[in-house]
């Protein structure tokens, strides 16, 4: 599959990029892409919740009252979980929720993601930029000659690119990431993916090479 490459000003450079068929034209497997948007989720949850127990509350251990012969139910303390201001039974603890995923799985799974923004005609390709200054003005500009100024956006830089990605801060449909950093989230989330000629030229290394290394 080819697609047209555009310039810094948006327009076509007259030539194409070739979107390699073992990435972007491949069956996307669903569960695969379930199995790691659960897993990127997951990494991202803090895991702090915390409750009292009873061993942890303030308070007397003494026995409310006798075992028998008063007529109410047998009770111990008053941090037992049952009385008001008592600990909490089986209370949230603090834990991970991490989980991982083997590399194959991993890099299936922004195949596939990539496969559906393939199928519906949402890459785009650009040659490699940089901004002299953060510009809101002349990044959404850019966008709105490619077409792409009323979608959410993915764009993936080939390196690091401070300017581009503090101009798009102001921007809430624009996502900029390099290459290296973009997952299967960022993929799924944005309506078009917008590379840049290094970012698809990486991508394609890792995710179409089994000996590629790992990312």
């Amino acid at each position: 599959m080819d697609v047209d490459v555009y310039q810094e000003d948006g327009v076509e450079a007259g030539r194409t990029a070739t979107l390699d068929p073992s990435i972007f034209e491949i069956e996307p497997n669903n569960h695969t892409i379930w199995l790691d948007v659960k897993r990127i989720q997951a990494h991202e949850r803090q895991g702090t919740n915390k409750t009292k127990e009873r061993s942890e509350v303030r308070g007397s251990t003494r026995k409310l009252y006798r075992q028998k012969g008063t007529g109410n139910a047998r009770v111990g303390d008053a941090k037992s979980p049952i009385r008001r201001g008592g600990g909490r039974a089986h209370g949230a603890r603090p834990r991970g929720y991490d989980h991982d995923l083997n590399r194959k799985e991993k890099r299936l799974a922004r195949r596939s993601a990539l496969a559906y923004k393939a199928q519906d005609d949402a890459v785009r390709v650009m040659e490699d930029f940089s901004m002299d200054r953060p510009s809101t003005r002349e990044l959404t500009d850019l966008l709105d000659l490619l077409d792409l100024n009323d979608q959410k956006v993915l764009i993936a830089t080939a390196e690091v690119e401070t300017e581009i990605y503090q101009s798009a801060q102001n921007l809430s449909y624009v996502n900029v990431r390099e290459v290296q950093s973009v997952n299967t989230v960022d993929i799924l989330d944005a309506d078009a993916v917008l590379f840049q000629e290094g970012a698809l030229e990486w991508i394609t290394n890792v995710l179409s090479t089994t000996e590629a290394t790992p990312a």
